[in-house]
């Protein structure tokens, strides 16, 4: 998770650069892209991703890896991806504060929570949104902060994806909004391990315990059910990750979801069908 090859930022930054995301936006940190879809003209409103990083990466280095950018014709939506704070370690590694368990180890006093949720407010007041289909995408730390802000932000919130993050250790009451939670974890992971762990001391759930602690605070009834598998690491062979869904009773617009990757590391070689397969469960699941 803290290690970035600087080869992969370089690229993104210089595909960024050279792409037409001339628009920007700026909610106190420095004016970041913004990636509208071809055609936009504001008629219509359009869905909003945020894509958050992994510990030590950017957003143009997550958006590099994802290629979440280069979905937004095909899927109309509008996305930013914004950049932690450096740390003080060596190389100056950007995080988010997000969790007991990760990753703000210097103690900083940051509110990314207030941060991120003011960054989905600049956005739209300059591109008309579609409140119902507000989405955070969060890999690793990013996925942490997925996590928090499901929690703390769900008014506002539709869904989020967490790739190889976890929830909060410890039992939590549900918040006052239920939101719909996917969660994506190769069995392999060797940095946010699949069966939970601890970060410098700090403890942090299960993959299987954060979905059940979504699928409770939504209210969703019974367990799981096994409801297929896709194809989502092209490094492993055939269709390798299981779905597991709780959806059964729960509040409106809540839902619980966990897809297993077997063997998946925890920077999976994504599938062509992965990105794609995260963004259409994404806008399937909008508030009500």
């Amino acid at each position: 998770m803290r290690t970035t090859a600087t080869a992969v930022v370089t690229v993104a930054l210089l595909a960024w650069a050279g792409s037409v995301q001339a628009q920007t936006i700026d909610a106190g940190r420095g004016a970041l892209p913004v990636t509208v879809p071809a055609g936009y003209t504001g008629d219509v409103a359009a869905p909003l991703i945020v894509l958050l990083h992994t510990y030590s990466n950017t957003g143009a280095g997550q958006d590099q890896y994802m290629g979440l950018s280069g979905l937004s014709d095909t899927y109309g939506f509008i996305m930013v991806a914004p950049d932690g704070t450096p740390s003080a370690a060596n190389g100056n590694p950007r995080f988010w504060n997000a969790s007991s368990a990760c990753c703000n180890w210097e103690g900083k006093d940051l509110d990314d929570v207030s941060y991120i949720s003011g960054l989905i407010d600049a956005v739209k007041a300059k591109y008309r949104i579609d409140d119902k289909r507000v989405f955070i995408l969060g890999h690793s730390n990013g996925a942490f902060m997925a996590h928090r802000l499901a929690y703390e932000k769900g008014h506002d919130i539709a869904a989020i994806v967490s790739l190889a993050g976890a929830d909060e250790a410890g039992e939590r009451p549900a918040p006052a909004h239920p939101i719909h939670v996917l969660q994506i974890h190769g069995t392999g992971d060797t940095a946010i391990s699949y069966d939970g762990g601890e970060i410098q001391g700090s403890a942090y759930p299960s993959a299987t315990q954060s979905v059940a602690n979504w699928a409770q605070r939504n209210g969703c009834s019974g367990g799981g059910v096994d409801a297929g598998m896709l194809d989502l690491d092209r490094g492993l062979d055939g269709m390798e990750s299981t779905i597991t869904r709780h959806a059964n009773g729960c509040k409106a617009g809540g839902s619980a979801e966990l897809w297993t990757i077997a063997d998946g590391a925890h920077l999976p070689e994504l599938s062509e069908h992965f990105t794609p397969l995260v963004v259409e469960w994404l806008l399937g699941h909008p508030k009500p």
